[in-house]
């Protein structure tokens, strides 16, 4: 295939080297060698989002490193307070990352108020060299205000490496020479990454030390309890000489043994007076010089830049929040998604069994189902990878597929790249049925935050497919971004390019998406296989037999399969269920295939799609639409084997427009906006309840999804406010007044809930606002972000009227 180039693809590929050898002609060898350039930029990376800090390549069994700390001024604590893995209420006064690039790197701040002390981090990658470069982070502690100026402070780097390699520190010691002084150089060598080396630095003069340690290990898993233990063989024999009434100072005892040497895990600990400040710099073997703390300090201040200018570039915020605490607000939201992307590895624990009451074909189906879990036995699935966003680092660090799509919307504005690449991890997930797994618990470290009952999946269950509406927005940018492919982007700026590549460049759009269109179709055909609702043994009437979905995985109170839990849904179960906000899922899975059918030239897929989508927008309203209520509700099957609706007004039965599938000349949409906009329903000044307050079930029993503002659900309903907003129609009005202020109120309860408690959460109170349940719930939460950066109305009638 020779075809020519689009200047920009040739001058990205210049700028990663890849032309030296290659045709620049050839389209195919460039399509691979810009994915190698993309993985190259995305290697390296705060990839372990369960701690505070923790740094990875994007390999199995490799290389990482990370921090621990803790205050050491008193006996009782010092073993209690040490950090190292995100817990929620362990006395933090607010953590995240304030600015963060995925492939320059950023600044993280930590307010450990139980430690008295504030930590500031600074991490960034160093291109050059093979093997995704190189790179360093910079630690600077501080003391709060209510902290002693010379508090004693335990910093603790370090290194492990699994399998094939070596770690071994440059300056062995012999018998029982002092702790180390100075630097501390380590020597390392993986297959996948060649020589390296990794120096901890001392700091600068002003730095007062304790004492320096190092420790290395052989075949010794990570932990604090290993810390624990070796600092227990310290500590123990020097309270027995000097008795419990006059030790000496924590600070000294706390500490590791000096032991440096060969192993696969290396301890560098370094104790500190007060204010500290020290770099660690990991420097690739085949770079053409070390990384120095020089380079540090350049790259931070170039990190910071890139990060503004990208930032303002694309998610600036819209009035009202054009103002300098939101613009503030924003960046960190946006950081904290996107610096809370993880890479992860290992098996998971699948029920293979098939058994037959997982069809959920019998009335009482959901004790049959009980009781096969209960008898199965479940089997680890094998190996897997997964590059994603998790929603909250202390409480769900591992990938959601519910979620997935909401945090890539954010994400996609920013580097559509990135979130390219992790649609892709997510369908090489996916088995050879189309099923993926709604949680990936991958590994012995993610299970470790997972109750027992709920680390096995289940391939018969889903979850919303969101994955195709994060595509369906790559869809929408292509469109909009065809204009700005030929204006071209600064050659020397390589990052920028990356970000935008396949974007920008009609050849890698293609490639992209003809590369997974097999798989989306398989997804798309696991669900209509496996989700199938019964329309036909119940005599109901409607446009398709067919085009029917009810959620697998129902108990009597809750159908987590949905992604909204504890919604009041049909009592009891009955398996001629048909589920509204399910249906309204397909439809949006339907059109987004359509579109890209259509994008790549597959006719008769397009026009296959289209047909199924015509059947679900029709049943949407024959199957679900009560006009007695004014609302969509569930289907379900009564004692008199009659189909009839059961009706809750709330998030679910606003799916149809949520999704989409109902526009602005729909003769559903004013009940819709009015259900909406009523605060006996919906409407409350911090944004949509999940369920109406009229509701018999509102905020009762566990009140997950009965009453609370979700982010996500609000941001659902604000874009398509806005759609409606800005189409023609007699509901314009209605739907800009209503953008106007959802959008005020969200938003602004967010942020004030951020300012007061330095945290982001997974849900809000809808009478008081205040956060609740998980906090620092970095993920769809984080959406506000696109929320400030979506256009204020008010703005442009007053623009309009000028």
């Amino acid at each position: 295939m020779h075809l020519r180039i689009p200047v920009l693809l040739t001058s990205l590929l210049s700028a990663t080297g890849v032309l030296a050898t290659q045709d620049p002609n050839d389209v195919s060898i460039l399509i691979k060698e810009a994915a190698r350039a993309n993985n190259e930029s995305l290697l390296w990376g705060p990839y372990k989002p369960n701690l505070y800090f923790g740094v990875r390549p994007r390999i199995a069994n490799s290389i990482a490193a990370g921090l621990m700390w803790a205050k050491v001024d008193n006996y009782a604590t010092a073993q209690s307070n040490f950090r190292h893995t995100c817990e929620q209420h362990e006395g933090m006064a607010g953590y995240g990352w304030d600015e963060y690039d995925i492939r320059k790197g950023g600044r993280q701040t930590i307010h450990d108020a139980g430690n008295s002390l504030d930590l500031t981090i600074d991490f960034v990658k160093v291109p050059g060299g093979q093997n995704g470069g190189s790179w360093g982070f910079r630690v600077k502690g501080v003391p709060r205000e209510d902290g002693a100026p010379d508090q004693p402070t335990s910093m603790v780097f370090y290194t492990t490496l699994e399998g094939l390699g070596q770690l071994g520190v440059e300056r062995e010691s012999v018998g029982d020479a002092p702790a180390l002084e100075g630097d501390v150089r380590i020597l390392g060598y993986s297959s996948e990454l060649g020589d390296f080396s990794i120096d901890v630095t001392e700091g600068p003069e002003t730095n007062e030390y304790f004492s320096h340690d190092h420790q290395s290990y052989e075949d010794k898993p990570l932990g604090k309890g290993l810390m624990f233990m070796q600092m227990k063989e310290e500590v123990e024999p020097t309270i027995e000489k000097y008795g419990t009434e006059n030790p000496p100072p924590p600070a000294q005892l706390f500490t590791i043994k000096h032991q440096p040497g060969n192993g696969n895990l290396h301890l560098v600990q370094k104790v500190f007076k007060g204010a500290f400040e020290f770099d660690v710099l990991f420097s690739s073997g085949s770079a053409s010089e070390p990384v120095t703390s020089e380079t540090i300090t350049k790259e931070i201040k170039e990190a910071s830049l890139s990060f503004s200018e990208r930032f303002k570039e694309v998610l600036t915020p819209s009035a009202p929040f054009n103002t300098a605490k939101y613009v503030q607000f924003s960046k960190a939201m946006l950081s904290n998604l996107v610096g809370g992307i993880g890479f992860f590895h290992g098996d998971d624990i699948v029920d293979r069994s098939g058994h037959p009451a997982y069809e959920e074909e019998n009335e009482g189906f959901w004790e049959e189902t009980a009781e096969a879990r209960a008898a199965a036995q479940p089997v680890l699935g094998g190996a897997k990878d997964l590059f994603t966003c998790v929603p909250s680092r202390p409480f769900f660090p591992r990938g959601f597929l519910w979620d997935e799509g909401f945090h890539l919307l954010p994400v996609m504005e920013y580097d559509s790249d990135v979130a390219l690449e992790i649609i892709k991890s997510w369908f090489h997930l996916m088995d050879e049925d189309g099923w993926i797994a709604r949680e990936q618990i991958l590994g012995l470290e993610a299970r470790s935050k997972v109750p027992a009952e709920f680390t096995v999946q289940y391939p018969h269950y889903a979850n919303p497919p969101t994955l195709f509406m994060a595509l369906e927005a790559f869809m929408d940018k292509a469109k909009s971004n065809q204009s700005i492919q030929k204006q071209g982007l600064d050659d020397q700026d390589v990052a920028e390019n990356l970000r935008t590549a396949t974007l920008r460049n009609p050849e890698l759009a293609d490639a992209y998406l003809r590369s997974f269109y097999p798989l989306m179709k398989r997804h798309y055909n696991w669900y209509r296989n496996t989700q199938r609702g019964d329309i036909k043994s119940y005599d109901r009437e409607a446009f398709s037999s067919k085009e029917g979905y009810r959620w697998r995985g129902r108990s009597v109170q809750h159908i987590l399969t949905s992604g909204i839990d504890d919604y009041p849904r049909p009592q009891p179960p009955h398996p001629g269920e048909l589920h509204v906000d399910l249906l309204s899922w397909m439809g949006m899975m339907t059109r987004t295939l359509r579109r890209i059918a259509e994008t790549l030239g597959e006719q008769e897929d397009a026009e296959e799609f289209a047909y199924h989508e015509n059947a679900i927008t029709r049943n949407i309203d024959d199957l679900h639409w009560n006009e007695d209520a004014q609302t969509f509700c569930d289907s379900t099957i009564d004692e008199y084997e009659e189909s009839v609706h059961v009706c809750h007004k709330g998030y679910i039965s606003i799916f149809p427009f949520l999704t989409g599938m109902i526009g602005p000349d729909s003769p559903r949409l004013k009940a819709v906006l009015d259900l909406i906009s009523d605060p006996e329903e919906l409407w409350s000044d911090y944004g949509i309840r999940s369920l109406s307050k009229k509701d018999e079930f509102y905020g009762t029993e566990e009140n997950y999804w009965r009453s609370p503002v979700w982010v996500p659900i609000n941001y659902l309903v604000l874009r398509n406010l806005f759609a409606t907003a800005n189409a023609d129609g007699s509901h314009r009005e209605q739907a800009r007044e209503m953008y106007s202020s959802l959008r005020k109120n969200l938003v602004e309860n967010v942020f004030r809930e951020w300012e007061k408690t330095g945290f982001a959460w997974e849900q809000y109170n809808p009478e008081t606002g205040v956060g609740q349940r998980t906090q620092h719930f970095t993920g769809w939460t984080s959406m506000v972000v696109s929320l400030m950066a979506m256009p204020d109305l008010k703005e442009e009638v007053l623009h309009d009227e000028l």
